[in-house]
């Protein structure tokens, strides 16, 4: 990638930072105030990352007290469509199409890289609420998270440089790392998830979005995002996540309207959430009925019953996780590009896209029905 980065002051700082911080001892002896405030952390860690909807939850209650940390409503709003997925599953479309197995292998894949994150970010959020408390630089003692060095080095510099989006690259391209190596890397989910018919049909059909939704002047509902594409990919996981990041806080308006609707909307995982006059989270329909088309540019036909689109609560169980693989993916400063945004942002509007996907599922529910028959949920 060259060293083009030396000329960025902020990059070149951070470098300097990353090599004093590579040097020193990983994990120092701690006191026994330090003790108490590692182990606090890691409790409030547990408790607030028991399922999607409490994450999601606990990112918007955190930037709501720290809105500098731009990164935490970023993953708030991704969260929601992550659990948007997961219900989905077990909605009344992917029922028909996908296979009991098949579901629970994709919800397991989606539920793990969800966990991971917030196991990761949310200590080092929380430790940073704790450094604003004291009024003292705390991040020696983000080893005991098994943080990257990467990430003491970014929080270092945050806290003297206070540079917002710098911090929020630098976020973006650790979380998706730390899932390249504990989840994208991993032969099970390659062979269940990521090396399947229904992954590769998916992403050929682009039939994912990640959605911002948002009231404009016209208190009509809008949808910003972007199409997913690509996802077994860490460079182009960072870049969706850099486009998304300028999207939503390079435009104050929309960052306004997104953050008012999240506000005023809690997340239960069913799409009801942002179009409940598409879906619902009571299932409508007919049991032993086939599937007929129920839209028609994302309006219900006449007669036609809404979607069904379970809370999450409705759809899956917890699930008791794993302790990661106390790995560092931080490798060396040719990292240091991937801090640019030099991405064009998302798109305002993908309503359309969106439209186009639901159309997409329905006629392959209908074709599916039949050749083999209806499926209920």
């Amino acid at each position: 990638m060259g060293v083009s980065w030396l000329m960025d002051p902020p990059l070149r700082s951070l470098a300097r930072e990353l090599k004093q911080t590579a040097a020193r001892e990983r994990a120092v002896e701690l006191s026994a105030t330090e003790i108490e405030l590692v182990e606090r952390i890691r409790a409030k860690t547990v408790e607030h990352n028991g399922d999607n909807v409490e994450r999601t939850r606990a990112y918007l209650d955190y930037f709501r007290q720290h809105t500098e940390i731009h990164w935490a409503l970023l993953a708030h709003l991704v969260s929601r469509n992550a659990g948007w997925s997961m219900t989905d599953l077990r909605g009344e479309l992917l029922t028909r199409l996908l296979s009991e197995r098949v579901q629970e292998h994709y919800f397991h894949f989606l539920e793990r890289a969800n966990w991971l994150i917030f196991h990761d970010a949310y200590p080092q959020l929380l430790l940073y609420e704790e450094s604003v408390k004291r009024q003292t630089n705390l991040f020696h003692l983000l080893p005991h998270f098994h943080v990257s060095v990467f990430m003491q080095a970014a929080w270092n510099r945050f806290w003297s440089e206070q540079d917002r989006e710098l911090l929020a690259v630098c976020l973006i391209v650790n979380e998706q790392r730390h899932l390249e190596e504990q989840v994208m890397q991993d032969e099970s989910y390659r062979k269940t998830v990521l090396d399947t018919l229904p992954f590769a049909m998916q992403e050929l059909l682009s039939l994912n979005q990640i959605l911002f939704p948002y009231r404009g002047d016209g208190r009509r509902l809008h949808l910003a995002g972007e199409t997913v594409s690509h996802f077994a990919s860490a460079t182009e996981r960072i870049a969706l996540g850099k486009r998304l990041y300028a999207l939503l806080f390079r435009d104050s308006k929309l960052l306004e309207e997104v953050l008012g609707w999240a506000l005023k909307q809690p997340h239960t995982g069913s799409r009801k959430d942002f179009w409940p006059q598409i879906f619902h989270d009571i299932h409508e329909g007919v049991p032993g009925q086939p599937y007929r088309k129920k839209l028609a540019g994302c309006q219900l036909v006449p007669g036609g019953t809404r979607i069904f689109s379970p809370a999450l609560s409705q759809a899956w169980k917890r699930v008791a996780q794993e302790p990661p693989a106390q790995l560092d993916w931080y490798r060396g400063l040719d990292v240091l590009p991937l801090l640019r945004i030099r991405e064009q942002p998302a798109s305002r509007d993908v309503q359309e896209a969106y439209c186009k996907t639901l159309d997409k599922i329905e006629l392959a529910v209908i074709a599916r029905g039949a050749i083999f028959g209806s499926r209920q949920s």
